[in-house]
């Protein structure tokens, strides 16, 4: 852990959790259909990442550039489709769904491609965390009764399952070609725009430029303010303890769809979102530390 407060760590480190639990909160506020709020998101983040270059010059290559524009070209993709599942499932039930999916595909691939996990301990460690969030998935899907009208929980699965590909593309390939995160930044950003725009190919009347494109810029600042925050936390906190407290944005992300965007749960369905959503962070918490 970098010298510092250890408090002002913790907040750095919590700093990614805040901004990545907010995006989908501000994105759904502000509306719009999916190619909208991704053109918005990742034109925002782009912006940033410009700026960002100006002031800390990456070191550019020619891989580093390409591994890094299909890394944000991955998280397009994966992001509007998320932005997809919101409306056919609401926040409430897509985040933890979503979040959990990425945990347990990333150490997948970690274990599979990157040798993660050499011991038998830590593979012992590793699949009980995966169960443990498999569980907590299962248990925030849960419904009960009426109120349910124009939730389509088996699309909405369907289209988060395709979503979290984009998500291991992500993570993949700045591992697999050893770049560095602040160097990443910029050219993400440009691979994140450039999959943006080709997808309105595949959405006929998307209407991808438009008033709502425009205010959710608001999002790219948002994403990027907590990509930064990550870097930052990873090099003060060390990497195990920065993603494993930026996993608490599902949290923020759940309860404030239910809360301030007014997405309806019974009391029994509460429950199991609680217990679901203590699952899913003791999962990532596990993970985080088997790193």
């Amino acid at each position: 852990m970098a010298e510092g407060g250890v408090g002002l760590n913790i907040l750095i480190a919590l700093a990614p959790a805040f901004f990545w639990g907010i995006l989908p909160l501000v994105v759904s506020r502000v509306g719009g259909t999916p190619v909208q709020q991704i053109i918005g998101t990742t034109v925002g983040t782009l912006l940033v990442s410009i700026v960002v270059a100006m002031i800390m010059p990456p070191t550019l290559s020619g891989p580093v550039f390409w591994y890094s524009f299909a890394s944000g070209a991955c998280w397009a993709f994966g992001q509007m489709n998320q932005y997809r599942s919101f409306g056919q499932i609401g926040v409430s039930n897509a985040m933890p769904i979503s979040t959990g999916m990425q945990l347990v595909s990333t150490s997948l691939v970690g274990v599979l491609v990157f040798g993660e996990w050499p011991t038998l301990a830590d593979k012992v460690l590793g699949f009980c965390a995966i169960a443990l969030i498999v569980l907590g998935i299962y248990l925030t899907t849960h419904q009960e009764g009426e109120g349910h009208e124009g939730v389509d929980m088996r699309a909405g699965v369907i289209t988060l399952l395709i979503s979290t590909v984009g998500y291991v593309g992500y993570s993949y390939f700045p591992r697999a070609g050893h770049v560095d995160g602040q160097d990443a930044f910029l050219p993400q950003a440009v691979g994140m725009v450039a999959m943006s725009l080709v997808m309105p190919l595949f959405f006929r009347g998307s209407k991808p430029f438009n008033r709502k494109t425009v205010q959710n810029l608001l999002g790219g600042f948002i994403f990027a303010a907590a990509a930064l925050a990550y870097l930052l936390s990873a090099y003060r906190n060390g990497i195990a303890t920065g993603f494993t407290l930026s996993q608490m944005n599902v949290v923020l992300a759940t309860l404030g769809s239910i809360y301030i965007l007014g997405e309806k749960k019974t009391r029994k369905e509460m429950r199991h979102v609680l217990t679901g959503l203590a699952l899913v962070v003791a999962g990532g918490i596990m993970i985080g530390l088997n790193a």
